[in-house]
């Protein structure tokens, strides 16, 4: 059996309180857990994408999104930014594909 789960998550907000990502410069990094509703039976294949990015547009725009450390209860998204780029802030979506138990199936 194939299993999908999806969700969306705002990694940060940091233009309302001077955050890193907002008022930093050079490399930044941020590093967010996300749980899967359910247990895949092995890790699946995530994909990430920024569904909203707010960014200052008097400095270069640099961003790098990614899923890390995939297991089958969960990930981390990583974002990364660097050189003089603001971000005030990030919301990503996620998918994840991948195999999961069927209640139907015996193990004989």
């Amino acid at each position: 059996m194939v299993g999908i789960d999806q969700g969306s998550k705002v990694l940060f907000s940091d233009f309302e309180d001077d955050g890193e990502m907002w008022t930093g410069s050079g490399p930044r990094k941020l590093k967010c857990p996300i749980r899967f509703s359910e247990a895949f039976q092995v890790p699946p294949t995530v994909t990430i994408s920024m569904s909203m990015w707010d960014i200052a547009g008097q400095s270069n725009q640099r961003a790098d999104v990614m899923a890390e450390n995939v297991t089958t209860d969960g990930f981390d998204i990583l974002f990364r930014t660097w050189g003089d780029t603001r971000v005030a802030r990030v919301r990503t979506d996620w998918l994840a594909i991948g195999e999961v138990s069927d209640d139907e199936m015996w193990d004989v």
